[in-house]
């Protein structure tokens, strides 16, 4: 249930409880001064008209005595006839001929006989309410203020119809109002829900906006209520993770400059290392055993600094953004055989490429090298023989048509533990495979490489063992524009 339906909700029950007790308050009131009200004319009146009546009749009455007394009581009725009831001992006389005072029930006339007092009580006989009135007939003693009973009884029926419509009319119009009442509530809920609910929408939509990277987002503080305080909270939160990310980019990029300094710095005295080691190299068959090794060692050592040095220069353009494409339509598989001929792996590497001319793509032919070089010297070193190179062509339903470039080698595949991580730099699995003798780079300037082009790159292990590296790069239209695209998708599977 939503935070808009369950204020409505709790407005209107809240508005019910408050208009039904409210209502039933107040009839309750209005009931009991209309009832009261009648009742203590009618007993007044009735008292008076028996107390009246009473000195003309001889005592002890007749039973003529008792229907004249009857009769004359009855005529006191202002407004509606009364039925009256007189009772003397076994002998009892009624206003109407034949009424039987199905009203008047034992307990009211034990109570006037034993009371000496007037009682009343409402009652419903046959579906009308009416006010039953009993008082007995006593004497005033000559020398005594107690008044003696006389026996004789008087009891009175009274029919409340306009009383009961004046009830009914206020039961209708406390109906009538209650509808307006939670009409009102529905609406001061609904006003209420939008006032709560705006800052809350706003507060979302903040919290989206940081999420996709918009740290500078901050929330307009009014007043000094709860939503105050929290829209107070998150601009406090925002600000102190929009500091965070600044302190970390700045570090990123001070780690990343000095890298790139370092390196750049290095590659003068490497390349003069590089010109004496290769001097001492070709010098080393003359020199003694122990000193040839030495040579041959700082030689080795040298070779490898040198080429560490220009790796991280690479992931240092990718880092700064420095690195583009240059992109230019050529024939696929002969830039592949290229690589391999370049560098002496025609005997080693087994291929399935396409014939000449049969699969051409715009791509940036120095990235695509780098990329098929690591991935096939990435196998011959970690994995075993045969390393197979395939490359063919396939059509994507959302992608279009794409380069499938694998690298399938005959080794024992790579332990599930270390397949996350053989795309991170510096990463090696010495415990899996043969001990790197690379920088733990080459992978991540494939991956950067592939990412350039908009392409993915997974590695997995193949059903029949080995370790299987699949390069996906989408062949663009020739009228496509260079450009660097957003970041590709990595897949460790």
């Amino acid at each position: 249930m939503g935070l808009r339906l369950r204020l409505v909700v709790t407005f209107t029950l809240v508005a019910v409880v408050a208009t039904v007790t409210t209502g039933a308050l107040t009839f309750r009131e209005a009931r009991t001064g209309v009832l009261q009200q009648s009742q203590d004319t009618v007993i007044e009146e009735f008292r008076h008209r028996v107390n009246t009546l009473v000195p003309n009749y001889r005592f002890p009455p007749d039973a003529a005595g008792l229907n004249s007394f009857a009769n004359d009581v009855s005529r006191g009725g202002r407004s509606q006839q009364w039925r009256v009831l007189v009772a003397y001992r076994e002998k009892s006389a009624t206003s109407l001929p034949g009424d039987s005072f199905g009203e008047l029930s034992p307990a009211m006339r034990e109570s006037v006989r034993s009371r000496r007092a007037t009682v009343f009580q409402r009652v419903s006989h046959q579906g009308h309410s009416a006010l039953v009135v009993g008082m007995p007939v006593t004497f005033a003693g000559l020398y005594s203020t107690e008044r003696q009973a006389s026996g004789l009884e008087v009891y009175l029926t009274v029919p409340q119809q306009e009383e009961q419509g004046y009830v009914d009319a206020l039961v209708t119009a406390i109906e009538r109002a209650t509808v307006p009442a939670l009409v009102l509530a529905v609406l001061i809920a609904l006003l209420a829900a939008r006032g709560v609910l705006r800052p809350v929408r706003a507060l979302r939509r903040a919290t989206r906006s940081i999420a996709e990277g918009h740290l500078d987002t901050r929330l307009a503080v009014q007043g000094s209520d709860e939503l105050a305080d929290l829209s107070r909270t998150f601009n406090e939160t925002a600000a102190a993770l929009e500091g965070s990310v600044a302190e970390l980019r700045r570090m990123e990029a001070g780690a990343r400059r000095f890298a790139a300094d370092v390196s750049h710095e290095l590659r003068t005295p490497l390349a003069a290392m590089s010109a004496v080691t290769d001097v001492l190299d070709e010098d080393a068959a003359g020199l003694d055993e122990d000193t040839a090794t030495a040579v041959r060692l700082i030689s080795t050592e040298t070779t490898k600094l040198a080429a560490l040095v220009d790796d991280l220069m690479e992931i240092s353009r990718f880092d700064a953004g420095a690195a583009a494409l240059h992109l230019d339509e050529i024939d696929l598989a002969e830039s592949l055989r290229r690589t391999l001929a370049t560098r002496g792996w025609q005997d080693t590497v087994e291929t399935g490429l396409p014939e000449p001319g049969e699969l051409r793509g715009r791509v940036d032919p120095r990235r695509l090298d780098v990329v098929v070089a690591n991935l096939v010297a990435n196998a011959l070193r970690h994995g075993a023989p045969p390393v197979r190179l395939n490359l063919h062509a396939e059509d994507d339903p959302r992608a279009g048509r794409q380069a499938v470039v694998t690298v399938h080698d005959g080794g024992d595949g790579i332990p599930e533990g270390v397949l996350p991580h053989v795309f991170d730099r510096f990463y090696k699995s010495a415990d899996a495979r043969a001990r790197s003798e690379g920088s733990g780079l080459g992978l991540s300037i494939a991956t950067e490489n592939v990412r350039l082009h908009g392409g993915t790159v997974r590695a997995a292990n193949h059903p029949e063992g080995g370790a299987v590296f699949t390069v996906v790069l989408p062949l663009r239209p020739d009228d496509t524009e260079e450009r660097t695209p957003p970041p590709a998708e990595e897949d460790r599977t």
